[in-house]
């Protein structure tokens, strides 16, 4: 006879029955990723109760949500701020969804926030990479070799050291893809895990960083 107190499966290798999986793991796990609760019971079946590897069926599964409604219209949504300590540094995102309702809901003015909070710390320029006009590319390739160049790069190399320079500077340079506070997760993780949680497509707009002493008086050269 089996223990009283072994796991229970359905009769597929690595998954579990809702009978084994524990309400305060699906709490944590709800907590850490923002997910619905039978998404989270859903991921800890599927993932024999690993909550790592729970926590990255989720993620796969907001980013086959996100996919999914991609295409449809966000025209609803809201403009949040952030002053940072000492009100020397100040952020503006608009962040769009679908409906006015979710618009309205404490996990999308969640997400709103974290991302301004996100610009503050990390000044990124544009949203994503694929907002980044080609002249702005072509200008950072051609500095880029330029580097290459004066540090005596052999010749058959350059073009490849720039693509990989080109590829951190998209990085760094992308909203999207900055880290999300001290986790491994990064902002589109984010975006992503809310579109699956709140059903419907959700789009950064726009932001804006402004702090004080970046930009000279009116009438003065910069």
């Amino acid at each position: 006879m089996p223990a009283p107190h072994a796991e229970r499966r359905n009769g597929q290798e690595g998954t579990m029955t809702t009978s084994t999986i524990k309400p305060e793991d699906v709490k944590r796990l709800r907590e850490k990723t923002g997910a619905g609760i039978m998404d989270c019971k859903r991921a800890l079946e599927e993932s024999a109760g690993d909550f790592e590897r729970a926590t990255v069926w989720l993620r796969e599964k907001g980013l086959s949500t996100a996919a999914a409604k991609a295409g449809r219209a966000a025209r609803e949504g809201i403009i949040t701020s952030y002053i940072h300590h000492g009100e020397r540094l100040g952020v503006l995102v608009e962040l769009n969804c679908e409906t006015d309702f979710v618009a309205r809901t404490a996990d999308f003015k969640q997400l709103a926030r974290d991302l301004a909070m996100t610009v503050a710390g990390h000044d990124p320029g544009y949203v994503s990479r694929d907002d980044v006009p080609e002249q702005v590319l072509a200008e950072r390739r051609a500095a880029f070799a330029e580097e290459a160049r004066q540090e005596g790069r052999p010749a058959d190399r350059i073009e490849s050291i720039v693509e990989g320079k080109i590829n951190k500077w998209l990085e760094s340079a992308s909203l999207l893809e900055q880290p999300y506070r001290d986790t491994d997760r990064k902002i589109a993780d984010l975006v992503h895990e809310k579109i699956a949680l709140l059903g419907e497509n959700i789009r950064v707009a726009r932001f804006v960083r402004m702090a004080v002493g970046e930009t000279p008086p009116l009438g003065e050269a910069p």
